[in-house]
């Protein structure tokens, strides 16, 4: 019996242990959002969609508007492709459309079914004074909305230039765990992550352009947008997504695709590059450049890929 009440009293104060640390990186957390309220400033423009907030990073005054749309969970769109828009907004005009649940947007629970992202990112742009056609540069995940795009309004979509893009083939056999996302949403709005060292050291902070201010706005950010509800809700419906996606053919507009070596995607190079190549492979003129880098290759390669998206715009009269 005593054996019995000694092991009690050790889990009680084992689970009270845990209790007060998990309160005090709450606590911490809380305290460390506040100090950096002001680092979490809009970068751009935040306008009404839907009801809520969307933020909408716009700069350059070229004719010819380039449309940057982040991957799945990319905390700050607006700073992660800023090595590679700030190349070419003294020729085309840049947006960058910050999704429900990413940057300086609102965190919203509603549907992620891909026609109500669309029509968020439409609705966005127009709120932010933009018109149509748009030169689509999705990463990731955002692939399969830029051929959603293509197949639903082709007059509003002049090109596609995919940075390491996601096409519907991608996700035929992916394994998704929505219960290990959800857990890892909970560890980040709990404080947890900051617990980690150098996770918030992302690719565009290590290897791209960005100021030492820019790269303090960009963690802020991080612990503040990490796997956010609405993220979750997005991973939980690509499958389905990319299914529609896949079943509406495969838009033949010009499309150049900037391939990665498959590192952070989870698959092998030789499985990732074949997805895309036997994908651009069916669009009549279209054109892919393998570089040997990680996924978020606009952080490594923004020189070639600016110059390169130059040329294929000149080359297919898109000025």
């Amino acid at each position: 019996m005593k054996k019995k009440h000694k092991a009690l009293r050790v889990i009680l104060i084992i689970t009270a242990v845990i209790v007060v640390l998990l309160l005090a990186i709450y606590i911490n957390h809380r305290i460390r959002l506040n100090n950096e309220s002001e680092l979490r400033a809009p970068l751009g423009k935040i306008v009404e969609v839907d009801g809520h907030n969307m933020s909408v990073y716009t700069e350059g005054e070229g004719e010819t508007t380039l449309v940057f749309m982040s991957g799945g969970g990319t905390c700050s769109p607006i700073l992660d492709f800023k090595s590679l828009y700030s190349l070419l907004s003294d020729k085309y005009k840049i947006a960058v459309v910050e999704k429900f649940g990413y940057g300086f947007s609102d965190v919203v629970d509603k549907s992620r079914d891909i026609d109500s992202i669309l029509e968020d990112t439409r609705a966005a742009l127009n709120a932010a004074g933009l018109t149509a056609p748009y030169v689509l540069c999705p990463h990731s995940m955002s692939g399969i909305e830029a051929l959603y795009w293509a197949q639903k309004y082709p007059d509003e979509v002049s090109a596609i230039i995919g940075l390491d893009m996601a096409v519907p083939q991608s996700y035929d056999n992916m394994s998704i765990s929505v219960p290990l996302l959800k857990f890892a949403g909970w560890a980040a709005n709990f404080g947890i992550t900051r617990l980690i060292p150098g996770i918030s050291e992302s690719d565009a902070i290590k290897y791209g352009t960005l100021s030492d201010k820019e790269k303090e706005i960009y963690k802020a950010v991080f612990y503040n947008r990490t796997l956010t509800s609405t993220m979750t809700n997005e991973t939980k419906s690509v499958k389905e997504n990319a299914q529609k996606v896949n079943d509406g053919g495969i838009p033949q507009i010009p499309m150049l695709m900037y391939i990665s070596d498959g590192t952070g995607t989870g698959f092998d190079k030789e499985t990732w590059r074949k997805f895309q190549t036997e994908y651009i492979a069916q669009v009549r003129g279209g054109k892919s450049v393998e570089l040997d880098c990680p996924h978020y290759v606009h952080d490594y390669e923004y020189e070639t890929i600016g110059k390169g998206i130059v040329e294929f715009l000149s080359e297919n009269d898109i000025n």
